[in-house]
């Protein structure tokens, strides 16, 4: 079962826990548009062959667009063997919202 994270409670662990990872697994024109700043991009269609890229003994936040292809990678990792894996519940769309309304937002 995979872990949920709110994008406000992610905010705050960034800014006290150097040892979460967050993973942006949209694609690169989504990326382009907008990306949280120290987010570590790997698409989610390369996450397979680029796995190897992300440490394990680390706790992963995993974020998307809305939610559901990080969900996706969260249970590929969690298969993979890796122990600490969140989803980011609402995705980029909600942290604009809700953590950085400054943010560029798109459909």
């Amino acid at each position: 079962m995979v872990q949920e994270i709110s994008c406000r409670e992610l905010a705050a662990k960034l800014e006290q826990d150097r040892a979460i990872v967050l993973l942006d697994v949209r694609d690169d024109w989504e990326v382009e548009i907008c990306m949280i700043n120290g987010a570590q991009h790997i698409p989610l269609s390369n996450l397979p062959g680029r796995v190897d890229e992300l440490p394990p003994e680390k706790t992963l936040a995993i974020i998307c667009h809305h939610g559901v292809r990080s969900r996706h990678a969260a249970m590929f990792l969690e298969d993979y063997g890796f122990k600490d894996v969140f989803n980011v519940t609402g995705g980029i769309d909600v942290w604009a919202l809700e953590v950085e309304p400054d943010m560029t937002r798109y459909d």
